[in-house]
Formats: structure tokens, sequence, C-alpha cells
């Protein structure tokens, strides 16, 4: 399994089975992004709602890599429109994929429209995503969204993700100090921080992140990862290693 961030809330992974699975591909017009456009050739996309900086270059990358997108019933019809592959799915709903990998949508507390066309069209509400990998592990991609209980309820103590990717930036997201709490309840073994620095409203530095969560949690790592960089199953034991030593 690799991961590969790509700034703001995007990412790519690569599963075990070589199924590349890429989450709001806010791309071209991402000035924390070098990775061009049409270098990713993803099988799935997953779009947590439809604003600009996480629907991104979703078309784009699906005509070229005939990738199909996955994300809530109204923005999959838009797509549909669009005459690309879409699957719609709601909160709580799961689909498999290649009968390998399961991928199930959760709440998210933030709002949600297509808003980079010449009107504004509704595309339901944002959701997240909990991405269950083939050797069982679970991903954890929280998209845009405030604290809210679930996050324990749910999202820990139902799902138990190893891997959760948490918005920091505040004022559209929660902030460093929800996150950190959000990292409590989850109890996920690696958080990482993202939705933060691309634009100056939503600026934070993530080593004060981190040393919340680990005021907050215990056994969480926070993993800060810079646009470019990757994490990966054979890094798994450097992060084991760091965290002991700590």
């Amino acid at each position: 399994m690799y991961i590969e961030y790509l700034g703001h809330s995007a990412f790519n992974i690569i599963s075990e089975e070589g199924l590349n699975i890429l989450i709001d591909p806010f791309i071209s017009s991402n000035p924390a992004c070098t990775t061009p456009v049409e270098s990713l050739r993803p099988d799935i996309i997953l779009l947590t709602h439809g604003h600009s900086d996480h629907f991104g270059d979703a078309l784009e990358i699906a005509n070229n890599s005939n990738a199909t997108i996955i994300s809530t019933h109204e923005i999959a019809l838009f797509v549909q429109k669009q005459g690309l592959n879409a699957i719609g799915m709601n909160k709580g709903g799961s689909v498999s994929v290649n009968d390998m990998i399961n991928i199930t949508m959760t709440d998210a507390k933030h709002t949600s429209s297509i808003d980079f066309t010449e009107e504004v069209e509704v595309a339901g509400a944002a959701a997240g995503f909990v991405i269950t990998l083939e050797n069982g592990k679970k991903i954890y991609h929280a998209g845009d969204t405030a604290l809210f209980g679930d996050m324990k309820t749910i999202i820990g103590d139902m799902y138990k993700p190893d891997i959760a990717m948490l918005p920091i930036g505040d004022r559209f997201t929660m902030g460093p100090v929800d996150a950190a709490i959000a990292a409590k309840w989850i109890g996920a073994r690696i958080v990482i921080p993202m939705h933060y620095n691309t634009f100056p409203e939503i600026e934070q530095d993530p080593e004060e992140f981190a040393e919340l969560v680990d005021h907050e949690s215990i056994g969480t790592y926070t993993l800060i990862l810079m646009p470019g960089e990757t994490y990966s199953e054979e890094s798994q034991q450097v992060v084991e290693d760091e965290f002991i030593d700590e």
C-alpha cells in the first residue's frame, strides 16, 4: 500500500493489488501541487463534495484514464451528464471495487455545491470515506468537516481506521484543536493532516497539530507529508520506530 499526498485534500492511493484510488483531485489550480494532471491514471476517483478545491480536475482525469468517479448521488448524476462513468452512493452505504476493496461513505459536517459552473448546482451533502483495502487495513478520509460526535461512536468505535486524514485549516473546516480531538476519538495509529496552507485563509503549523495530538492521544502518530511526499507499507516500521523512540 502506497499513499502520495498531492496537497490540500488530494491523495493518490495504490493498493496491494495495484488498484489506484485518487481522492479529491484538486491539481492544476492547486498552488501546492506540482504533479501534472496528465500523469495521474487512477482506476477510481473519490469526491467528498462538489466544491472546486475538491472536485478539481476530476473530469479531465477521468476522461484521460477512463476512471470511475464515486461520490454522492447528485455529483454522480452531474458526472454522468458529462458522458463519464460514475457511481452514486450515500452516507452509510458501501460499494465494492473488484470484489477486493470496500468503500464506505461517512458523514461530514460541511456544505456542498458544484460551484465551478456558470450557475451553481446542487451537489447533495458533503461526505467522507472509509476505504477497506485487500489486506483489511482501513483508511479514513474525513473530507471537509467540523468536529462531530460520530467520529467517536461511528468512525472510531465501529470502523476503527488504521490511518486517518483530517483537515486542520480552520475557517472552512475544523482547526488544529478540534482535529486533535477528532484524532483522539478516531484512535487511528496514524493521522495525516490535510486541507491547510494552500491559501492564506487556512494557514496552520502542522507541527503544532502534532503536539496537540500527542497531548490528546495515546498511540496515535502524526505523519506530516509535504505535497509530493509518500507513505508506504515499507515505511511503516520507520514510523513505528520513531513513535516508540519519542
